[in-house]
């Protein structure tokens, strides 16, 4: 592999009309390429974000060739089969992972994320004049083991068998966000991100965000390097050509941890409108356009929309302050051979409504397309209503019209 400070020499152009055909075809966007199981899905994607639970329900079953399994497929590999799981991962974000895939994740990027947790908790705690870390830790021992006793629980039920779960604190006393916190919630989050529990079924439907823990599975040790390799292999195979900004962003890693991972698994340079990019090694060779025009309606926070930092490639600029909330997160958005062209949302009587924004999507075909998949939608949606965890200007718009 060339440096990873500029182009190499004969490095192939991948145009933006290619990279739009292989985030069609790899992410199973296109109807020829759709999935049998939402594994299939999740494999293709890496991770599927899970912050908001609707999200990935929704992701799934925009890319699944039978809808209907939505729900009940997707229940079978979170909660019955369990290959698929709901752990925090890149960035310090609720995803969910492929069962094979947690130890890479874990190893790559929980164990740093994690460290800062626990510190930032102890720091906390001591600040507040709580308990020391000895105590914390023999809560620890205590709940995990509740925990493993009735296999899943929530906190208010974990707290019955270790009361001192629902001790509490004042976090950042005198400040403007000055705030209460109890020791179950900080608790829990670490050994989250820790890797020492999961997110089990929900309280309620699939759309709650009200989880029950499980002791998650015992990961395999490995080496931090190799799993960092191995992540960002699997990561340009589904989302390359990516430059060093999308890699940096989408890993949360440092940039000598990217530019190390780059050399590890041999990634090759490209070059695409904005400078120099990388793919897979043996990713190189032209990926055709798909032969039929396709449309999709993504959920808010859906991995395509969120994969690259550098979006303008398929998401025009000018659309961004209607599709994303003031954090920064996107919302459900419409699609038309590659590009975001508008936003979808789902009114308290459960129809499907759109707003196509670009006028290049402003046609017969687009709009016969995007029709067809609102259709889709509400066949296996309908009678659940769903409003996005983060809520953005168009999005509401369309719900309350």
């Amino acid at each position: 592999m060339g440096g990873t400070g500029g182009v190499g020499a004969g490095a192939r152009y991948i145009g933006v009309a290619e990279r739009r055909a292989r985030l069609a075809l790899r992410h199973r966007l296109v109807p020829g390429a759709r999935a049998s199981a939402p594994e299939e899905v999740a494999d293709a994607l890496v991770a599927l974000h899970g912050t908001d639970p609707a999200t990935v329900f929704l992701g799934v079953g925009a890319r699944l060739a039978d809808p209907v399994k939505t729900v009940p497929e997707t229940e079978r590999a979170l909660y019955g089969d369990r290959t698929l799981v709901r752990m925090h991962g890149m960035r310090h974000t609720v995803f969910v992972l492929p069962a094979g895939l947690t130890a890479v994740v874990h190893a790559s990027t929980g164990l740093a994320v994690a460290a800062r947790e626990r510190a930032s908790l102890l720091k906390d705690m001591a600040a507040a004049g709580a308990p020391d870390a000895d105590w914390l830790a023999e809560v620890e021992r205590s709940a995990l083991a509740a925990l493993a006793r009735r296999g899943q629980a929530t906190a208010a039920e974990l707290a019955r068998d270790e009361p001192r779960l629902r001790e509490q604190w004042v976090y950042a006393a005198g400040k403007s966000y000055e705030g209460v916190h109890t020791v179950s919630t900080r608790l829990l989050r670490v050994l989250g991100v820790e890797g020492k529990v999961v997110r089990g079924r929900p309280l309620g439907s699939w759309t709650s965000g009200q989880f029950r823990w499980a002791v998650a599975p015992e990961h395999p040790g490995l080496d931090t390097a190799e799993a960092q390799a191995e992540l960002l292999r699997r990561w340009l195979t589904a989302c390359g050509p990516a430059t060093e900004a999308d890699l940096k962003w989408w890993t949360g890693w440092r940039v000598t941890e990217v530019r190390r991972a780059l050399r590890a698994v041999d990634a090759r340079e490209v070059t695409v409108d904005t400078g120099t990019a990388y793919v897979a090694d043996g990713d190189v060779d032209p990926v055709a356009e798909p032969s039929e025009p396709w449309a999709a309606l993504l959920p808010g926070l859906d991995p395509t929309a969120m994969g690259w930092q550098q979006r303008d490639w398929y998401l025009a600029p000018e659309l961004r302050p209607a599709l994303f909330d003031r954090s920064g997160n996107v919302g459900p958005t419409v699609w038309w051979n590659g590009r975001v062209v508008g936003a979808w949302a789902q009114r308290p009587d459960g129809e499907i409504t759109w707003r196509v924004l670009d006028p290049r999507a402003r046609t017969r075909q687009a709009e016969a397309a995007v029709r067809a998949e609102a259709h889709r939608l509400h066949s296996w949606l309908a009678p659940t209503r769903v409003t996005p965890r983060f809520r953005t200007p168009l999005e509401k718009e369309l719900a309350s019209g």
